[in-house]
């Protein structure tokens, strides 16, 4: 019955009209772009093939005649099943990106004579970051297409596993934090968008949405963009001090010197460059401030549950990082104690409370000499 229901609504930007011989053309008019066929009939896969291409800017679609069977009939297939359009659009264009890229290549070949050795040689085309991501795709599409009867088994299941050793985001350090707050006044939009992210841990694209709608009472309360999890996040009381007076009119918390809510993607330079301007030289990231909120929450004795419930993380393993990475510092201060103890050496004073009101190394600014280094420290730029 849905299918059916959904056929009565266009997507988006596509026009249809009769012609003088009663046939039916399709066109995709976007704003401010040159309109574009699409093969008929209206639903059909050639038509969603060619539709999907034309969205992602890719010129002019492909021919009508798509080979049944073919792996290209089938990643038509799947961009209208459920499963597809149950996720969020940008996880959606993520998969049509290196879907399309593999479509670009092998579209005119059997889906069903795929085996194991075609998808190995496929990988070995691809940098290890791009062959990870493709063997997940690939192996989602095989998953889909046993269940819609184009293909028997899934060939990528006995593939090779591409292993890539990566960095990844760096976590801001508190001496990071401790920088920014000092440069960036509390009235500043880079200091609002700071705080915001570091004391709720949203995803960029969750706090470049979050305003005065999504508040109620001390909590903000919103559906996370890339992953649908619906998110209640106790309003800190710090927190609070910097929104309580933000505009109600205001779309947003985070807003452009034009009164605008902020991009996404401009949204990330924003920060780094703010995190330039406050003297930290190694990279600054939105998402290395939603990992310093992670540390703070496994730091301060919470458990992944009570994390994720905060972040919205969906996998207890990458959450499970950070409560390691704090019991290995506890453990390891308490172990350097009881040694301590045992030949009566003092230790260092070590940085307390992360999380309160003001940070330790901000009590340590004086008047003329600017950030002095309280004992067991580094200091955080050089005299």
């Amino acid at each position: 019955m849905g299918k059916t229901l959904a056929r009565h609504r266009k997507p988006r930007y596509v026009n249809t009209y009769a012609d003088r011989h009663g046939t039916v053309r399709i066109y995709l008019r976007r704003p401010g772009q040159k309109q574009i066929v699409l093969p008929g009939p209206l639903y059909s896969e050639a038509f969603w093939i060619a539709y999907h291409k034309a969205m992602e800017g890719e010129g002019a679609p492909v021919s009508p005649q798509t080979p049944a069977g073919s792996v290209s009939a089938a990643i038509g297939r799947y961009y209208q099943s459920v499963e597809f359009r149950a996720l969020a659009p940008i996880t959606q264009q993520t998969y049509r990106n290196t879907l399309e890229r593999f479509r670009k290549g092998y579209g005119h070949l059997p889906l069903a004579g795929m085996g194991t050795v075609d998808v190995n040689r496929v990988l070995d085309e691809l940098k290890p970051g791009a062959a990870i991501h493709m063997r997940k795709r690939l192996r989602q599409l095989f998953e889909f297409a046993i269940g819609a009867g184009l293909a028997r088994s899934n060939p990528v299941k006995e593939a090779k596993r591409v292993r890539k050793k990566t960095v990844g985001y760096r976590t801001w350090s508190e001496q990071n934090i401790a920088a920014f707050r000092v440069k960036w006044a509390r009235d500043t939009p880079q200091r609002v968008a700071f705080e915001i992210l570091l004391y709720t841990g949203l995803r960029r694209s969750d706090a470049v949405r979050v305003g005065w709608k999504h508040v109620f009472g001390k909590r903000i309360e919103i559906t996370a963009q890339k992953t649908g999890v619906e998110l209640s996040i106790p309003i800190h009381d710090e927190l609070w001090r910097f929104l309580k007076d933000r505009p109600r009119k205001d779309e947003t918390f985070i807003i452009t010197s034009f009164g605008k809510a902020r991009s996404e993607k401009a949204f990330t330079g924003f920060i780094t460059e703010a995190a330039a301007d406050a003297g930290i030289t190694a990279q600054a990231s939105p998402h290395g401030l939603r990992k310093a909120a992670c540390r703070r929450l496994a730091e301060a004795g919470a458990s992944a549950p009570e994390i994720m419930a905060i972040t919205g993380h969906q996998n207890i393993n990458e959450v499970m990082t950070y409560i390691r990475e704090a019991d290995q510092k506890r453990l390891s201060m308490a172990a350097m104690t009881k040694m301590a103890d045992s030949f009566d050496i003092k230790l260092p004073n070590q940085p307390e409370g992360l999380g309160e009101t003001e940070d330790n190394l901000l009590k340590s600014l004086t008047a003329k000499g600017g950030l002095v280094r309280p004992r067991g420290i580094e200091p955080l730029f050089a005299p």
